[in-house]
């Protein structure tokens, strides 16, 4: 067999899965009302041979959204599409984590409650960065965020209860784990980033301080599902929706140590050239941060199954997200076992519309 490392079994916190090759979470903007329903069912439950599916990022909370069509997770109706996935998957073999997401910055007072401005850990515009609306005639596409107000220090609680809450709905729906977002320039990571975070608090300065809204988030979700059910996903130096950090290698660290000590299932990377933009991560970067965080570390970003499998033997790291080839490739385990040729993702269909692009692409059988 080409790939014995990527397609052996990974001990993941609690879960054991069959193997390394797991799917990305992939914002695919098909629920219109935020529920998912039978096509996210039938969606999830054919990539069910992934080692671990990571859902598309999910809202925890109205005030979470930036993007229309993306689901939730904090209403009863909510909860129950969820509940359908789950079982679907659960049905066809597969296991699935749920992505706890707040957009902070990146998001518009059109879809905001009231028409309210989006919190931030600042006051601060997402330069270059866009969202995605609805607008009056019923048409959609990209638009530039809105300038966000800071969140007060006096709310900070109840964010955190959200994500607590958002857990415990995960958790009764059936998510074999959740996983943090605390990448890609969203909130957490904008409290995390120099370049968002002015804050004269206990959530801004320093670098520990800074870190303090992740960590507390990592440990309200950990008293919902135990630490061996939850994940992060961070993204060090990566480049986009005007983010700057001057310190982001350095956080990379401390969240290791920090993440480590709480025991969690696994670290989750994304790497900071996914969008063809931001440097490439060096085997240095992952060998100190293999260092800090000795549990299951995966990576995302290009990969595919010879790089991956390079990168576990090499003990950089021990699996892989796949995110485009999981798009086009429902059976894509299969595809690498057998060593067969990878569907091609159309980009046309990647967001938005219905089974098109989403649950038609062929499989080898």
């Amino acid at each position: 067999m080409a790939y014995d490392s990527l397609l052996s079994p990974l001990t993941m916190g609690k879960l054991t899965l069959p193997n390394r090759v797991l799917m990305a979470p992939l914002t695919r903007a098909r629920t219109p009302d935020m529920v998912p329903k039978a096509l996210q069912q039938t969606y999830y439950a054919q990539r069910a041979d992934a080692g671990l599916i990571f859902s598309e990022a999910t809202n925890i909370s109205p005030t979470a959204r930036g993007y229309v069509y993306t689901p939730g997770i904090y209403t009863d109706e909510q909860e129950a599409g969820w509940r359908g996935v789950v079982d679907s998957v659960h049905r066809a073999g597969g296991r699935i984590a749920l992505q706890l997401w707040h957009v902070g910055r990146i998001s518009h007072h059109k879809i905001q409650p009231g028409g309210q401005p989006p919190v931030a850990p600042s006051a601060l515009r997402a330069e270059g960065a866009n969202c995605f609306l609805e607008f009056d005639d019923g048409s959609s596409g990209q638009h530039p965020t809105s300038t966000p107000r800071a969140l007060e220090t006096d709310e900070i609680p109840a964010l955190i209860d959200d994500y607590r809450q958002a857990a415990k709905r995960a958790k009764r729906a059936g998510f074999d784990m959740v996983e943090v977002h605390a990448a890609n320039a969203y909130l957490l990571q904008q409290f995390m980033a120099t370049g968002s975070n002015k804050r004269t608090d206990r959530y801004g300065g320093n670098l520990v301080n800074r870190a303090r809204l992740v960590l507390e988030v990592v440990d309200a979700v950990s008293e919902v599902m135990g630490a061996d059910r939850v994940g992060i996903r961070i993204s060090p130096f990566i480049e986009i929706f005007g983010l700057s950090d001057d310190e982001s290698e350095a956080m990379a660290f401390y969240l290791a140590e920090q993440l480590t000590r709480r025991g969690i299932a696994y670290l989750h990377v994304n790497e900071p050239d996914w969008t063809g933009e931001g440097p490439q991560l060096t085997d240095t970067f992952r060998r100190e941060l293999r260092k800090r965080f000795p549990g299951t570390l995966i990576y995302c970003g290009h990969y595919t199954a010879e790089r991956t499998e390079a990168l576990i033997r090499d003990g950089l790291g021990d699996g892989a997200a796949f995110g485009r080839p999981y798009i086009a490739n429902p059976d894509l385990v299969e595809r690498f076992r057998r060593e067969s040729t990878l569907n091609e993702p159309d980009p046309a269909t990647f967001y938005g519309g219905g089974a098109e692009g989403y649950t038609d692409y062929p499989t080898l059988s």
